[in-house]
């Protein structure tokens, strides 16, 4: 059956998928089916290796909120649709339980500065003079960095490090914390400021946030990929002291999980 084409105007779809294993459906396996699950999984994961999409990660859960999470890329809804069925498809009925999904969005941010933001920070802060050809080197240099920026925004390249947090959130709306009510100067502060911290982990952790607002039941979905839970759980606390997310932070349930090749994956569940 042929899904319908349904692309985005730019970016690509996201799906986290947590499921548990009913320990009685695979003990009642017969013998042999256990290692095809897991030949069927890998081929499906090989076929969806690429750097950015499609790409199907598979990682261990860990703390017992789950036993197997995917994270999926996919350029077109249908095909992100297909491969959440494909990997279901790979085990035997009954077999997986669904945790959590999640569907969201690559997409650029809004408060991301633009040309004239940092043309008037060159000139007030940096004091360089408009007509000069430093300026004009140091616009060029901009707009080079943005154009990477947002190319790997919407179109994002993780690294295979260990370990993937994840977790969905909202921004509050309530009373005089109220997100939405404010206006867009001082939301676009606030946000210069939240990601100055998010900086600070420059190479410790990598961050994907999703839209997922009218998609799903947040508005966000956050994806921090890291070698160590050391950085993930600094770069959560330290943001509980910013305002955005002190004051207008809601969130869900944090999901926790470890990179595993199917095969190791199988040790590690005793499958």
């Amino acid at each position: 059956m042929n899904l319908p084409q349904v692309k985005l105007k730019e970016g690509i779809h996201v799906m986290h998928l947590f499921y548990r294993i009913s320990r009685v459906v695979w003990a009642s396996l017969p013998a042999g089916e256990s290692q095809a699950v897991r030949q069927r999984l890998e081929k499906l994961c090989a076929a969806n290796a690429n750097a950015s999409h499609p790409r199907i990660s598979v990682f261990a859960n860990i703390s017992g909120k789950a036993d197997i999470a995917f994270m999926l890329l996919a350029a077109e809804l249908g095909q992100i649709a297909q491969l959440h069925r494909d990997i279901e498809h790979c085990f035997p009925p009954g077999a997986l339980e669904t945790v959590y999904t999640y569907l969201s969005v690559t997409e650029l941010s809004e408060y991301t500065s633009s040309e004239e933001d940092h043309a008037k920070q060159l000139v007030e802060r940096e004091k360089v003079k408009p007509d000069s050809d430093e300026f004009r080197a140091k616009m060029e240099d901009f707009r080079k960095r943005m154009a990477e920026y947002s190319h790997y925004r919407l179109y994002p390249e993780l690294p295979d490090w260990e370990i993937m947090c994840f977790y969905p959130m909202n921004k509050r709306r309530s009373g005089s914390d109220n997100w939405y009510s404010l206006d867009f100067p001082t939301r676009k502060t606030l946000m210069g400021g939240h990601a100055r911290v998010g900086r600070k982990y420059g190479g410790r952790v990598t961050q994907l946030i999703s839209g997922s607002t009218g998609l799903d039941d947040w508005e966000w979905g956050v994806t921090l990929v890291a070698q160590q839970l050391d950085p993930i759980k600094e770069i959560v606390y330290e943001m509980r002291f910013d305002e955005v997310s002190a004051r207008f932070g809601e969130f869900g349930v944090f999901y926790i999980n470890l990179r595993l090749t199917p095969e190791a994956l199988w040790g590690h569940l005793h499958l």
